[in-house]
């Protein structure tokens, strides 16, 4: 074990009076009322090694739902004018996705009709507060050195927000995250996009986080947690069954 400083109170003031006469008078030397020392930080939990339970249950061999591990999917007719995806039109990016999911955007029974109907405030970059895309970010997100998009966009009437983000390959943009929820916040880390939103459980939320993989080509969906957020009221999360996971 180590000697405490304390146990040594004489000394302290003989180095702080060595210290003063060596610094000029302008310079305030710090810590020398303090003769520090080691603190312990407390008892050390035991380990506790993992427990597998029903050894003899016979293992799952197939999803019992589909929730879109990965997405990449090229998306048509939409310009890359020279690969550079901060050339691409963002607008043009939702519209094909539109024209692709008739179901979900077309008729008076679509959940999204909304946003197929606000599409047409859109401008060249979403720049109209009724368009429902917001502003996309560039993120070099799969360590290629070239960003990616990250595109959001409202699902309205259902007050709900999706993010995609959007690569290029071979000249074309592809898809590679997909997902909607009732998002309270999106963040950029790393190589990751991370999800915040809110839970039907009061004071907590959801963090979902979302990293590439370069063997699937896509970002995969890494983490998936809920959170203590100290307090308010919980909110019914619209994608909370197994079937409206990341399509």
């Amino acid at each position: 074990m180590l000697p405490s400083r304390r146990g040594r109170p004489a000394r302290a003031p003989a180095a702080c009076a060595l210290l003063l006469a060596a610094a000029a008078a302008s310079v305030t030397v710090a810590g020398c009322g303090d003769t520090g020392g080691l603190r312990s930080a407390g008892a050390t939990p035991t380990a506790v090694s993992p427990v597998r339970l029903w050894p003899d249950l016979t293992p799952a061999s197939s999803p019992a739902y589909d929730i879109g591990e990965v997405d990449h999917e090229v998306v048509k007719g939409v310009a890359v004018p020279g690969g550079d995806i901060r050339r691409a039109d963002p607008v043009a990016a939702v519209r094909a996705e539109i024209a692709a999911h008739p179901d979900d955007y077309a008729g008076a029974r679509a959940p999204y009709r909304e946003t197929a109907r606000l599409m047409a405030d859109c401008g060249a970059a979403g720049e109209s507060a009724r368009c429902p895309v917001l502003r996309p970010y560039y993120r070099d997100l799969t360590g290629d050195g070239r960003p990616e998009m990250v595109l959001g966009f409202r699902l309205l009437p259902e007050k709900m927000t999706a993010v995609r983000v959007y690569a290029v390959e071979k000249g074309r943009i592809v898809r590679v995250m997909s997902y909607e929820d009732a998002v309270s916040a999106v963040e950029l880390a790393g190589r990751s996009v991370i999800v915040r939103s809110p839970s039907e459980v009061a004071g907590y939320e959801y963090r979902l986080q979302w990293t590439w993989d370069p063997d699937q080509d896509a970002m995969l969906l890494t983490r998936d947690e809920m959170l203590r957020t100290g307090g308010g009221a919980g909110v019914r999360r619209p994608s909370a069954s197994p079937s409206a996971g990341p399509r």
